[in-house]
Formats: C-alpha cells, sequence, structure tokens
C-alpha cells in the first residue's frame, strides 16, 4: 500500500494507475486526511464463485434428517 496527496496524484495518475493495476492499494489524502482508496477493478468474469458441491462439502453432517428435525421441533412446540 502506497500513500500520496492529491497534488502529487494528479502528476503522477498514469503510474499511480499502474499500481492498482498490479494489485497494490493506493491511498489519496487530503491536508493529510485519507479520502479515497485507488485499487485495482477485477473483471467479473474472472470471479469464480464456489459451486453447490463445494459449499455443501465444507458443511458438517448432520445430526438427524430434515424430516426428523421438523418433528423434534413441532413436537417442542419452537416451530
Amino acid at each position: 500500500m502506497s500513500a500520496t496527496n492529491i497534488r502529487d496524484a494528479r502528476k503522477n495518475l498514469s503510474a499511480l494507475l499502474e499500481q492498482a493495476e498490479r494489485g497494490e492499494e493506493v491511498i489519496i489524502s487530503r491536508r493529510g486526511k485519507p479520502i479515497a482508496r485507488l485499487v485495482h477493478v477485477y473483471d467479473e468474469e474472472n470471479v469464480r464463485f464456489p459451486s453447490r458441491a463445494e459449499l455443501r462439502s465444507k458443511l458438517p453432517p448432520a445430526q438427524e434428517s430434515a424430516g426428523d428435525l421438523v418433528r423434534r421441533l413441532r413436537d417442542e412446540e419452537r416451530f
């Protein structure tokens, strides 16, 4: 992460954009206070979301079936 002020950001915008393109974060400040963050925008096509099977594989095994759970909750009057 690098930081710069507005005046330097205007002068060096191309270099700052190259930094962001490489994945670096650039903070731009005014009078010493951060006002903006320059970061790379990733192409949505490159974002990979996990499949349903991958998500399910990370869940702990069920202690009881859904039917048994509903029956138990009804018996306990919690449903």
